[in-house]
């Protein structure tokens, strides 16, 4: 089957599953929601269109880890201080204090993602849609933009999601005094139960909000050996 390739990296990411008001976290890797929503993006499918989104979701997802990345916790604030009142949007007065809010992110990560599925169509309209998008695309939220084009030149790959996974090039930028690794964890739907399960499986559409489970397994696989050149 056909596998759909992009390159996630950027100075820092989000892919949480299970933030709720103030506290947003994320995971070690892409999520499969945030994946879908990307794709969703950048071929102009709105949040509350479900006929357009469906197909996406029935995609097998992959992750390679090029670079993992560091966690990483940013503080913010919103409202004012106990002694001071402001006008929020709808007009009324905050008072009392603002709101603490805790953002987990992933920062300097380079993860390398592929799709698998049947139609062939339907991954060559996300490939181009990549490469000229309808939406700004961002790694899990909109301030964090890509450092690198999401669109990879020879991005569709004819070959299962395993091994498109196992024989591409490194994507992470080599660094002074940095040795490639000897291996790479890559990150793979499973079809048996196997595996972790994650919620990150949508259900409906993304102004419903509703998500399920899907099986995840992990393994070691040798470094590729070939190191892709910076992009210009």
């Amino acid at each position: 089957m056909p596998t759909l390739l992009l390159r996630l990296v950027g100075p820092m990411q989000s892919w949480g599953t299970t933030s709720r008001f103030d506290q947003r976290d994320t995971g070690k890797e892409p999520s499969k929601s945030g994946v879908i929503g990307l794709l969703a993006a950048a071929m102009g499918i709105d949040r509350d269109n479900w006929v357009d989104l469906e197909p996406l979701t029935h995609l097998a997802l992959g992750v390679r880890h090029d670079r993992p990345g560091i966690p990483k916790r940013d503080y913010q604030t919103a409202g004012c201080a106990a002694s001071d009142t402001i006008i929020k949007a709808d007009g009324s007065q905050a008072k009392g204090g603002g709101v603490v809010s805790q953002r987990h992110y992933i920062a300097d990560a380079a993860f390398l993602v592929g799709l698998e599925g049947t139609d062939t169509s339907l991954l060559e309209k996300a490939y181009a849609a990549l490469r000229d998008p309808v939406w700004t695309l961002a790694l899990g939220r909109k301030s964090y933009v890509p450092s690198e084009s999401i669109w990879m030149e020879n991005g569709m790959e004819d070959g299962s999601l395993t091994e498109a996974l196992g024989r591409h090039s490194w994507i992470a930028t080599p660094r002074k005094g940095e040795s490639p690794p000897e291996k790479l964890l890559i990150s793979v739907e499973s079809n048996d139960g196997s595996g972790v399960l994650k919620m990150d499986q949508p259900l409906s559409s993304f102004a419903e909000r509703r998500f399920g489970a899907r099986f995840v397994r992990s393994e070691w696989i040798p470094f590729p050996g070939e190191v892709a050149n910076v992009p210009e």
